[in-house]
């Protein structure tokens, strides 16, 4: 009778919670775990004609259409992601010629300021003036020259 009352008090009540936690925390838990926005998405449909047949109303067209294109989800968003990266296709076309046209004319202003310059250039083949020869000689210079009178002074 021991053994009995040990199996109906202690392990069955065990074995039903083990077997609820699984049931209900890890399988649950794998569940959510695979569960995705696509597979909640293609759920709603039906929830909506569950809901209409339990209250039995009329299903309006809508609602139907709806589920259609909660349905075809996948074709949409890749036709609107193609519409959204052709267009993001075109601005950055746009935005490099742009950035060659302001290198361009970045480049043109800089060759016209040079042109500008104020200064007279000499031409290739004329002379050069000459310079005064330095009062000292070679020797005066190689110990000093004249900063040498100035400190000895």
């Amino acid at each position: 009778m021991k053994r009995f009352w040990r199996k109906w008090t202690y392990e069955v009540p065990l074995a039903i919670g083990d077997a609820l936690w699984d049931v209900l925390v890890v399988q649950l838990a794998a569940l959510l775990d695979r569960l995705t926005v696509r597979k909640i998405i293609a759920f709603i449909p039906v929830v909506i004609l569950i809901g209409a047949y339990y209250h039995s109303i009329p299903l309006p067209p809508e609602l139907m259409l709806i589920g259609d294109f909660l349905a075809y989800i996948d074709i949409f968003s890749v036709l609107f992601l193609l519409g959204v990266l052709s267009r993001i296709t075109t601005i950055m076309f746009v935005m490099k010629q742009a950035a060659a046209r302001v290198a361009s004319l970045t480049a043109g202003v800089v060759t016209r300021m040079q042109r500008l310059d104020i200064r007279q250039r000499r031409q290739r083949g004329a002379p050069t003036r000459a310079r005064p020869k330095p009062d000292q000689s070679e020797d005066d210079r190689a110990y000093g020259g004249t900063w040498v009178m100035v400190a000895l002074a």
